[in-house]
């Protein structure tokens, strides 16, 4: 598959789909980004509160003065016990917008030196300003399977499966999508399908008339969304402490 030239915007459908114990699903629409972590973009001085990418917003260490997104990752890597990339990283994140981010899921296709994809690392972000790294090695389809050990809504338990589909970005698409799996159910699907542009200073501007302070949009529909739930009488579950913050599954086997 052909990469896509970066950065790149992408225009994304998102989609979460709730079926039991009740019956909810909503659909809108959103934008992301495609970036390399060795050269994150810097959009002309006018457009950056509209984009602005900071290290300090991905993975659970304490700032550090001039680390940059790679530093971090490979620092949370190593913390975790798994040796950090030596080739390329790609990652589909959100930026800053008017100072807000918020990042529901972070994905990082991380590559050997010789171009491989050596493995997977899905960052998860929930509304309590907590995270979590689940690194996983994909299948040929970029599939992966995930024991859940993150508390991500307040009427989901931390337990199940996560079956994780991640494909490599293609030159005009991205697809990711999300799948709860409990015995005989499948609670929870979550999906992003989004169409690829280059990152032109033009395509900033659009994207916020499109789009407009899509961080801030995106946290308060989870939030309005889980009113709506909490209104329907859907048993809250109590978060409990998060202590682990990395989630390692490079030998599991797709079934």
């Amino acid at each position: 598959m052909t990469p896509p030239p970066l950065p790149a915007i992408v225009d994304a459908e998102i989609v979460h789909a709730r079926t039991t114990p009740v019956r909810h699903s909503f659909t809108y629409r959103s934008t992301t980004w495609l970036v390399d972590v060795d050269d994150l973009p810097r959009p002309p001085r006018a457009l950056r509160p509209f984009a602005r990418f900071l290290a300090d917003d991905h993975f659970p260490e304490p700032a550090t003065p001039g680390a940059t997104l790679r530093d971090r990752l490979n620092a949370h890597l190593r913390g975790a016990g798994v040796d950090p990339p030596t080739g390329r990283v790609t990652a589909l994140l959100s930026p800053r917008v008017a100072g807000y981010v918020f990042n529901p899921i972070s994905v990082f296709w991380c590559h050997d030196a010789d171009g491989a994809l050596a493995y997977v690392v899905a960052e998860v972000h929930n509304t309590y300003g907590q995270r979590h790294c689940y690194v996983v090695r994909t299948d040929e389809r970029g599939d992966a399977r995930v024991g859940k050990e993150f508390y991500v809504s307040p009427f989901n338990p931390v337990d199940g499966t996560y079956r994780l589909r991640l494909p490599e970005p293609g030159r005009h698409t991205v697809f990711v999508s999300v799948t709860l799996e409990r015995p005989g159910q499948r609670p929870f699907v979550a999906t992003l399908r989004g169409r690829v542009r280059p990152a032109t200073a033009g395509a900033v501007l659009a994207t916020q008339l499109r789009t407009p302070l899509a961080p801030a949009v995106v946290a308060a529909r989870i939030r309005r969304h889980g009113i709506a739930l909490w209104l329907r009488r859907l048993p809250v579950v109590a978060r409990p402490e998060h202590t682990q913050q990395t989630t390692i599954a490079l030998e599991e086997k797709i079934r």
